[in-house]
């Protein structure tokens, strides 16, 4: 199958020739059939799939070839978790839009709130956003949504799990939902909030599962090492870096201190090295990746905020300095190497604090590693036991009370009743009081 098998216009076509794109992947060739007919799709794909180009391409379609609900409001609203991801995803849309009359803005945390409401005001006909900053816009009244053709939810499974449920709302809410085609994408279908939203948002969607979550990228090498404590991590993360070559290496941390204690320390040792964290200002961050997708970093530091969506296909080995908290970020962390075919390597470093995360990856993926060893390094530890299963106490059934027992409790005096029942007023049927809704708030996301 080609490009050309969708019936896309010709500026599309000419344009995904010129990003050298030529063959769909299997996303690509089951989500856009579903976007070019005007229903609503719920998909998962695995990481690396390709599935942006997945909804915007039938985006970028629906523009051009229909007329606009209204002339004011944005047609297409695009809302992904991370200011990265939404950056990577902006920068394919500019390339999309470039030889047409279309406008496209992003809409990010961190970044000046005044200029974005300019804007907003010069009526896009795109807008790329996080949830958090375009809640305070809608709240501002600084765009409607009553005119809105598409929305387009991607990696919705980590937009709930930072928190972001309310603000989905509220935008699905201001938004025109019987007029409006909604396409959904997850990591994975398999969470409980997002069939709760999807319920919401969606009307009778199209499901697409393109590879479990939890299915490995066979491009990638992974391999995993014991380690004593903290620094033994550091001693096996020197070893790796001055006798592996890499392209270009992303190591993950647990925490913002952490990623700075590292950064700090490797480019003492002479590393080329750039830390990347949520608390640094959008400006900052931009210029970080920038410069490290351009080459001018070997190493970059980071915790999970850039284990989504982020192609730098220079990027060869991944380790983990700290294993994840979840599971599946441990697949959205490696998928940062290997993409586009490209071979790629993992390295995970296991201390006893990482053991049941590590235990919980192999469930997740449903296999064993086998323990890579550096000679001169290899670590005493060698995992934490299994605590023992506690068996159940069995209930022993009480002994039927004497005669005499009985009738003394049966003389007793009755407990006094609860003065809340003395009014006549069963409190059992009273409604329980629920904490109020708190009101939207700026996300740094």
């Amino acid at each position: 199958m080609q490009f050309t098998d969708f019936s896309l216009d010709k500026r599309l076509l000419d344009t995904l020739g010129h990003m050298g794109i030529a063959t769909p992947t299997e996303i690509q060739q089951q989500a856009i059939p579903v976007g070019l007919s005007g229903k609503d799709l719920m998909a998962s794909s695995k990481t690396g799939s390709g599935k942006t180009l997945a909804f915007l391409l039938p985006a970028m379609q629906r523009i051009i070839s229909t007329r606009a609900l209204s002339k004011k409001d944005p047609r297409v609203l695009i809302l992904l978790p991370t200011r990265e991801l939404a950056n990577q995803v902006y920068s394919q849309l500019r390339l999309l839009v470039a030889n047409t009359q279309y406008k496209a803005i992003k809409i990010l945390g961190g970044e000046n709130f005044n200029d974005q409401a300019k804007s907003l005001a010069r009526d896009p006909h795109f807008v790329v956003a996080t949830p958090g900053r375009l809640a305070d816009h809608l709240a501002q009244r600084h765009l409607h949504l009553n005119g809105l053709e598409l929305l387009i939810l991607d990696e919705a499974d980590r937009m709930l799990d930072l928190g972001f449920a309310d603000q989905l709302k509220a935008i699905n809410n201001a938004a025109d939902h019987k007029r409006r085609q909604t396409l959904m994408f997850s990591a994975t279908l398999d969470h409980g909030e997002i069939n709760d939203i999807a319920a919401e948002l969606l009307k009778s969607p199209v499901h697409i599962a393109v590879g479990a979550g939890n299915v490995e990228n066979l491009d990638i090498t992974q391999r995993i090492f014991l380690a004593d404590h903290l620094d033994h991590k550091e001693a096996l993360l020197n070893h790796i870096l001055k006798n592996e070559p890499h392209k270009q290496i992303i190591i993950f941390t647990a925490t913002r201190e952490d990623t700075d204690r590292l950064a700090a320390k490797l480019a003492e040792g002479g590393f080329n090295t750039a830390a990347l964290s949520g608390n640094l200002k959008q400006s900052a961050r931009s210029q970080i990746m920038d410069q490290f997708s351009r080459g001018l970093q070997q190493i970059l530091v980071t915790t999970d905020v850039a284990s989504r969506g982020l192609d730098l296909l220079n990027v060869s080995l991944v380790i983990n300095f700290d294993m994840p908290k979840f599971a599946e970020e441990y697949v959205h962390r490696i998928g940062r190497t290997g993409r586009a075919g490209a071979k790629g390597d993992a390295i995970s470093l296991v201390g006893p604090k990482d053991w049941l995360s590590y235990k919980q990856v192999q469930q997740f993926l449903k296999k064993s590693f086998d323990l890579s060893v550096i000679d001169g390094l290899a670590a005493k530890f060698s995992g934490l036991k299994d605590k023992p299963k506690t068996k159940k106490k069995t209930k022993t059934t009480a002994k039927r009370a004497p005669a005499n027992k009985a009738k003394n409790r049966a003389k007793a005096k009755p407990k006094q009743l609860d003065k809340r029942f003395i009014t006549g007023v069963d409190v059992g049927d009273a409604p329980m009081l629920r904490k109020p809704k708190s009101k939207l708030q700026e996300t740094p996301e």
